[in-house]
């Protein structure tokens, strides 16, 4: 079974993609393709989708999961906690654990994610990600993100972590012109990303804007995740905080915010007119304790939603299918049994992060379009009995690693196994870098 998420929405049985290059050439029943060319891939038996799209991940906090001391704290408790961790990351850590979270998520079907870095001690750089991307074969939009305001100013990190509104500006331009492709097809954009408005100025998020709108790239940071940010952007700005996003210019085509669970209605009718996008996290807003996103009023309206796997503090995961299954059930316990049905579940998670992500190559399968695909195999046991609807049972059934996984035209992971890199070396050096990570605290 073939899902295009296509402008018709086809399903395909036994159908095929062709694809020349990086890009996809021609879509529908295998009998009506050519028969031969450079690699065939036989997936007899297989569902196969669109890759999906992870619009918000921390991929560095792989290195911190189920941290003690923060493992039934909300929001804030929860950063306060780890903030003294991160601030003893090195850039071998920042890479490791870069590789470590794409590998995750490319096992279970995750073709492109971002990553919102805005943690950067001891000589670490959004450079460091970057490689690391590059090497193991993601497509990859890079979040240059930041935090300016401490503890000493009224923000919520420690000082120790805190960078010079300057030198952030002058770094993330440095990024810019240094690795963003506008090109079709890219495989590295930068974003310009402060962290959240209680950890930059109003001048830095001000600033950023212009520079993102000088370059064309996109913008992304938090709002209104849980109560307490809502609570602080109140008590600190005098507005909610989509009308703080809307004063500082953080609305348009060009902008998505993390989270978002506590967005109000005027600020849902805000985002559906300026067309900004949602990075919906599930499991991270629940493990947080910080509420279910009005995610079916804001599709209702017309806002972009995408999904995102969030942190591995905050989420302890990075399985995108299962984050898929969790968006599916976290609006059902909400909003009721039809708040959202699989196949928009899986469509929040293609076609939704490519339109957030600002990009109209990824998301589906038809021509003209990046050859990015993932397979399941639906003969392993976790399918048994759902083969009547292969495309509702990936979502309904227990999340699936994949069994096929093709980037920019490329095999990344083939029977179930990477291909780019050793796997089990990496998780060795990562737990031993993780070791180390705790111990200095």
């Amino acid at each position: 079974m073939l899902v295009t998420m296509d402008g018709s929405r086809r399903e395909i049985r036994d159908g095929g993609l062709y694809i020349k290059g990086n890009r996809i050439e021609g879509v529908g029943p295998a009998s009506e393709l050519p028969e031969h060319a450079d690699e065939v891939l036989d997936l007899r038996g297989h569902l196969v989708i669109p890759g999906l799209v992870n619009t918000h991940h921390h991929m560095y906090q792989s290195l911190t999961r189920a941290i003690p001391a923060a493992q039934n704290a909300e929001l804030f408790g929860w950063l306060t906690s780890l903030y003294r961790i991160w601030a003893n990351l090195t850039p071998e850590m920042i890479a490791v654990s870069t590789q470590t979270a794409m590998a995750e998520l490319l096992l279970s079907g995750c073709t492109t994610s971002s990553d919102h870095l805005y943690i950067y001690p001891n000589g670490s750089r959004l450079d460091d990600s970057i490689a690391a991307a590059r090497e193991i074969g993601m497509r990859f939009h890079a979040a240059r993100g930041s935090m300016s305001v401490g503890q000493k100013d009224g923000g919520l990190p420690p000082d120790s972590v805190v960078e010079n509104e300057d030198a952030i500006l002058k770094d993330t331009q440095r990024l810019i012109e240094t690795y963003n492709d506008e090109g079709r097809y890219a495989m590295l954009r930068v974003v310009v990303a402060p962290c959240s408005p209680f950890s930059v100025s109003r001048e830095l998020m001000r600033d950023s804007a212009v520079l993102a709108r000088q370059y064309g790239v996109s913008m992304h940071t938090h709002l209104a995740e849980n109560v307490n940010d809502v609570a602080y952007s109140r008590e600190k700005f005098g507005m909610t905080p989509a009308e703080y996003a809307e004063d500082l210019g953080w609305v348009g085509h060009d902008v998505w915010h993390a989270h978002c669970v506590q967005l109000d209605r005027a600020g849902i009718d805000l985002f559906a007119r300026t067309g900004t996008g949602v990075a919906h996290c599930p499991c991270s807003n629940m493990r947080l304790a910080s509420g279910i996103a009005p995610i079916r009023a804001m599709r209702d309206a017309g806002v972009p939603v995408g999904l995102g796997v969030d942190g591995s503090a905050s989420n302890d995961g990075a399985q995108m299918v299962g984050e898929v299954r969790q968006a599916l059930l976290l609006q059902r316990v909400g909003f009721g049994p039809d708040a959202m049905t699989a196949r928009e579940a899986l469509e929040i998670a293609t076609l939704g992060g490519a339109k957030v992500l600002g990009r109209d190559d990824i998301g589906a399968l038809a021509p003209g379009m990046a050859a990015d695909f993932v397979s399941f195999d639906l003969s392993q046991p976790a399918f048994a009995g759902a083969l009547h609807d292969p495309v509702a049972a990936l979502v309904f059934c227990a999340p699936s690693q994949v069994s096929t996984s093709v980037i920019d035209g490329k095999v990344v992971v083939r029977e179930g196994r990477l291909t780019t890199l050793e796997l089990g070396a990496l998780v060795e050096r990562h737990n031993r870098l993780a070791g180390a990570l705790a111990n200095r605290a």
